[in-house]
């Protein structure tokens, strides 16, 4: 739902109602995450997908009767089921449609201005429940809960979690940081640039960055010290400048494992940067940790393809996948996800 905060937020906002089909339940392979949801506004105009593509005209349809009846329900969407004719979408979803406007989510801005400030907010959902009346009713709170379909003995709850998003420091300003930029922000990253340099650390140069005017390493240490880095941190080095990377590749090389830590540059500019950490003490399974040079072997030579490659292998990396091309494997294109029964 975090991709269509702002549609919703106008059909909130216009006092008229649309349809709203949520993605809860997946069984099999499937194309998009459970939370995954499609809001269809009162003109008909679709925002958000559900699946990529094999069951949103199904989708579509329920979300309207939704808003038309302001019935709310439970439909199931894939092969076999009574919905599923013609599909081909591999596994089976479970979707929940319901109207949505200032009446049935009165508390919805307050949501959204959470989840737009990156503010910890969850939203349980009644599903299914044996009373109509209840089904959904929802709860807000700020406590962290995993995004699932929770089944009780008389109801079953949706659990959707708006966490903050993984955070991406990139450290060198420059055009490579700008392309990086925009990649990760579109994988769902918030992004920080770093350099040292006035005058090319500058704002507007990076917008939705947070962009901060500091020796790299000084910074690492003072986030590490907040408390700001964690398991799903991920630092990209692009500033081909010794004296700003050796220092923050030590700093960042201490630190327990991040989710990804890469660095920019030709082979020999590595070699050279391999010799300066082992003689700080770096042994070859902590050097390990360390992608470069950085990316996937695309062919790429811009900013932009290099951004792509950058992108491409801090994607396996954070999915633990093995970056082959799917051409060359079997099995589901997608990730299992385990079926929660009521």
């Amino acid at each position: 739902m975090r991709d269509i905060v702002d549609d919703l937020l106008r059909v909130w906002h216009s006092g008229r109602t649309g349809g709203l089909a949520t993605l809860v339940r997946t069984m099999g392979s499937t194309a998009l995450p459970i939370g995954s949801a499609m809001l269809v506004d009162a003109e008909g105009r679709a925002f958000g997908s559900i699946s990529a593509g094999c069951a949103e005209a199904a989708a579509y349809d329920a979300a309207v009767a939704a808003a038309r009846t302001g019935q709310r329900a439970m439909h199931r969407f894939g092969p076999g089921s009574p919905l599923g004719v013609g599909m081909d979408c591999g596994g089976t979803m479970d979707v929940f449609a319901e109207p949505f406007s200032r009446a049935t989510f009165p508390e919805f801005p307050a949501v959204a201005a959470d989840i737009k400030a990156q503010r910890q907010v969850t939203v349980f959902t009644v599903v299914w429940n044996a009373d109509p009346d209840v089904i959904g009713q929802h709860l807000v709170t700020d406590r962290k809960h995993g995004t699932e379909l929770v089944s009780l003995p008389d109801s079953d709850i949706f659990v959707s979690s708006f966490t903050r998003p993984p955070r991406l420091i990139i450290v060198g300003a420059n055009a490579f940081a700008a392309a990086l930029a925009i990649q990760a922000r579109l994988i769902g990253y918030r992004v920080t640039i770093c350099d040292a340099r006035p005058t090319f650390a500058t704002p507007d140069a990076y917008p939705e960055c947070e962009v901060v005017v500091d020796w790299p390493h000084r910074y690492l240490n003072a986030q590490s010290a907040a408390g700001e880095i964690d398991s799903s941190t991920a630092i990209v080095v692009l500033s081909h400048d010794a004296k700003f990377e050796i220092p923050l590749l030590t700093v960042a090389l201490r630190l327990p494992e991040l989710g990804y830590l890469a660095a920019l540059g030709s082979r020999v500019a590595h070699g050279r940067r391999l010799e300066a950490l082992q003689a700080g003490g770096f042994d070859h399974n902590t050097l390990a940790r360390l992608h470069a040079p950085a990316g996937l072997d695309l062919g790429g030579r811009t900013p932009a393809e290099t951004a792509l490659a950058i992108t491409a292998e801090l994607l396996a990396a954070r999915n633990s996948a093995s970056a082959e091309p799917l051409s060359a494997r079997t099995g589901p294109i997608h990730p299992m996800a385990a079926a929660v029964a009521r």
